[in-house]
């Protein structure tokens, strides 16, 4: 009997400690989203993960949207200089070099025409008559004249005399509207060279945002540099997500756009951009990402845009960068970002 019970506590003792070995701990995990508790499938659908989405902002930053059956469409005539500023550079261009020749020509057919009603064209090289114009003997020298005119060149050799009251009027109207299409015309063109969406090209985006545990929580991250030693100043950054969404009523919202918290509540979203910053939005319970679980993810068809907008250092200007978030990687260690 005494045996019996010492080999039975030894095998007890083995069972124990077999126990102890083998048997794995278990850890406590805080209540996180679907993200955290869900792991991918083995056999993920390759269809899905290889589908083109429609892109509402594509990558370089320029909203993929086309405005169609348009029918007001004077109102574009009434900023008129804001549709000049708007528009591809080779109609700029185009519009630039047509608007000058257009002018000139026009008032060179009327210094034409005054010379022809006067009767200067019969008086060519008669020394006893005084014309409008010394010198204009035809179309392209009036037109001659126009451009010197306008363009307050004064070559010298045709001047206008002070027996013509009709020319000294025509004179000040053109030199007046001159101006005016000088000022016009140079300051859609300065406007348009130093539109300060250029300085985007400069200010750079992590190829991929990743979902990873920061600080004991789950975080969507990603991060933004500035390549320029002229500093963004009052740089704030805001995020979208857009994803289509059916009401309680049963309307369907193809673009609905949820804001993402990136910090607005902390101060984070305000930006000292001088190096390369992590932006990070915690997945909590107000966050749009909570009812999205891991394996889910990569079949939602969502689309995030941040936008960084601030003041450029140089001019003065508002800049606006838009940029959309190319793919969400799920890694364990922020060692997932993407270098700038």
């Amino acid at each position: 009997m005494a045996k019996l019970t010492e080999s039975m506590t030894n095998v007890l003792e083995e069972d124990s400690m077999e126990q102890d070995i083998e048997s794995p701990v278990t850890i406590h995990q805080p209540k996180l989203p679907k993200q955290a508790r869900e792991d991918l499938p083995k056999n993920l659908n390759k269809e899905c993960a290889k589908r083109k989405i429609q892109r509402y902002v594509r990558k370089d930053g320029k909203c993929n949207v086309h405005h169609g059956n348009v029918r007001e469409t004077y109102r574009y005539l009434t900023d008129i200089f804001t549709t000049l500023v708007d528009l591809k550079w080779r109609f700029n261009l185009l519009i630039f070099v047509m608007v000058y020749t257009v002018t000139w020509l026009f008032f060179g057919m009327i210094w034409w025409l005054i010379a022809y009603v006067r009767g200067d064209m019969d008086h060519i090289g008669d020394s006893t008559w005084t014309p409008c114009v010394s010198n204009l003997n035809g179309f392209v020298s009036a037109f001659l004249f126009s451009i010197e005119t306008e363009t307050t060149i004064g070559y010298g050799y045709r001047v206008i005399t002070d027996k013509c009251p009709e020319g000294i009027i025509l004179l000040l109207v053109q030199s007046v509207l001159g101006s005016i299409v000088n000022a016009f015309m140079v300051g859609c063109m300065f406007v348009k060279i130093s539109q300060p969406k250029k300085r985007a090209e400069t200010l750079v985006f992590s190829t991929n945002a990743v979902i990873s545990m920061r600080d004991g929580k789950l975080c969507l991250m990603f991060r933004v540099g500035d390549l320029r030693n002229s500093h963004i100043v009052e740089a704030s950054i805001r995020a979208k997500l857009i994803k289509s969404k059916q009401t309680k009523e049963g309307e369907f919202i193809p673009l609905n756009q949820t804001d993402i918290n990136v910090g607005y509540y902390t101060g984070d979203d305000r930006l000292f951009l001088v190096s390369p910053l992590i932006i990070s939005h915690e997945i909590n319970q107000q966050s749009p990402f909570w009812e999205i679980s891991k394996a889910q993810l990569p079949k939602e068809e969502l689309e995030i845009v941040v936008i960084l907008e601030g003041m450029v250092e140089a001019t003065g200007n508002i800049s606006y960068t838009l940029c959309k978030v190319n793919a969400l990687i799920l890694e364990r260690k922020t060692s997932g970002f993407a270098s700038l």
